[in-house]
């Protein structure tokens, strides 16, 4: 008890302290303010960044891989049929073929020297000069020599660089190494022509092989390692 007493209080009591029964400070037994959560067990965490236990798709079996190729586990469904090759090996040599049967042509027609024939009254054996090339025919052959040579090293160049001439590109097609589906370059292109006497061995079955092989290639093909492809 307080001296002098609490006029308030009748009973000469003092006000009463926080004790049972009155509202406490938190503690044991009350609502707690929530402690943040921490990402764990339960709870949603961040996406984990790049690194470890976060590790990237790379291109695989059946998928394309960059660089225009797909891989081996795609590639059976981009080999080029028989009859695209074909037509465009008839455009290649359309190509070259015309400009120089032209001249060739051109030739013969204007650089002939005349024929003269003699027979020897003894003997009755006939001889004939003349007749070839003159010097006006040999010059328009050379030029056509030239350019069927330089036509031929362009197709070889293009077919090198890009996997296609003007044929393939028609049909769509192109050639690549097997190996990784790039270009095989000007070197080896000129290698895989002659190659192609191989193909033309034996009534031509090496240009035939495609019909039957798994990967439609030629003996050139399999020589140096390429497949003919669909480009599109």
């Amino acid at each position: 008890m307080s001296y002098p007493p609490d006029p308030n209080n009748p009973y000469g009591q003092q006000p009463p302290q926080p004790g049972y029964g009155q509202p406490q400070q938190p503690g044991y037994g009350y609502p707690q303010q929530a402690p943040p959560q921490q990402p764990g067990y339960g709870y949603p965490q961040q996406p984990p960044a790049p690194g470890y236990g976060a590790i990237p798709q790379q291109p695989g079996y059946g998928y394309p891989q960059q660089g225009g190729y797909p891989n081996p586990g795609m590639v059976q469904n981009f080999y080029a049929g028989w009859g695209a090759r074909v037509v465009a090996f008839i455009v290649d040599y359309l190509i070259i073929g015309v400009p120089t049967g032209i001249l060739y042509g051109i030739a013969g027609a204007i650089g002939s020297s005349s024929v003269s024939c003699h027979t020897d009254s003894y003997t009755y054996r006939t001889s004939c000069t003349g007749g070839g090339l003159s010097g006006a025919g040999l010059a328009v052959a050379a030029i056509a020599w030239l350019i069927g040579l330089g036509l031929g090293l362009w197709l070889l160049y293009q077919e090198g660089t890009t996997g296609q001439t003007p044929g393939k590109k028609m049909v769509n097609i192109r050639v690549v190494r097997e190996a990784d589906g790039q270009p095989i370059g000007f070197g080896m292109a000129f290698v895989r022509k002659l190659c192609h006497i191989l193909d033309e061995a034996l009534c031509c079955i090496g240009f035939l092989w495609p019909l039957w092989d798994a990967k439609k290639q030629t003996f050139a093909d399999k020589i140096i390692g390429t497949v003919v492809v669909k480009s599109s």
